[in-house]
């Protein structure tokens, strides 16, 4: 088989996995692209025998990755510039009100990979925590851009087992007026249970993952800041 081959029968193949996505969790979850690099990445965060500083840079690498993908999400607007030659140029730039929000403490390992892409970047935040008797999620802190109801909100989380914490947290921003369809939570590693409950739960609102697996790397936040 050729290469050309190859490459055709790789497309069918991308192409009948993102029907059987959107058949089983709808068009507004997508997964990044997956490539050997992407597939690395993920096995060195699940490796219990990589170390610490591995873990960090690695896992850096990845939230890079997810983030400029979650920015794809985000709107744009056409804009002709002038280049120094003087010629004219079609291209297109971010519409004006993005913000992220970084669900504490394992969101906050994505908040320098948004800086890196967009230096200016407004980002809010918000804690919630499990009870200890009942355990369930409840939001104890939430700072947020005074503006938030009139912006796009790239969400951060990387871990996500049930959804419940992030049901909590997108709760708060709907009570501060935010849209679910302004709404784009950005995460690395989702279970088929969270993924078919967000969706379920909020329709309208953008997801996009790495990965959907039985097995979340739950150690993420405690290896990442050194807390295991």
């Amino acid at each position: 088989m050729g290469s050309t081959d190859t490459n055709n029968v790789k497309k069918q193949l991308n192409h009948n996995n993102n029907n059987e996505m959107i058949r089983e969790y709808g068009p507004n979850l997508k997964i990044l692209p997956t490539n050997d690099q992407v597939k690395e990445l993920q096995t060195i965060l699940r490796d219990k025998n990589t170390s610490r500083s591995d873990f960090k840079f690695y896992a850096d690498r990845l939230i890079r990755l997810v983030i400029e993908e979650s920015l794809n999400q985000l709107p744009f607007t056409k804009i002709v510039i002038t280049t120094p030659t003087g010629a004219s140029y079609n291209g297109l730039k971010y519409q004006k009100g993005n913000c992220g929000v970084s669900i504490v403490r394992s969101g906050e390992a994505m908040e320098q990979g948004l800086r890196d892409c967009c230096r200016s970047i407004r980002i809010g935040k918000i804690l919630v925590e499990s009870d200890m008797d009942t355990h369930e999620a409840k939001v104890v802190y939430a700072k947020f851009p005074d503006d938030i109801a009139d912006r796009k909100v790239l969400l951060m989380y990387p871990i996500m087992s049930t959804g419940n914490t992030v049901i909590k947290a997108i709760a708060v921003l709907k009570e501060h007026n935010v849209l679910e369809e302004n709404i784009i939570l950005s995460n690395l590693f989702c279970t088929p249970p969270a993924a078919k409950t967000l969706v379920s739960v909020f329709p309208k609102m953008k997801i996009l993952t790495s990965e959907i697996h039985n097995v979340a790397p739950n150690h993420f936040g405690q290896k990442y800041f050194g807390t295991d």
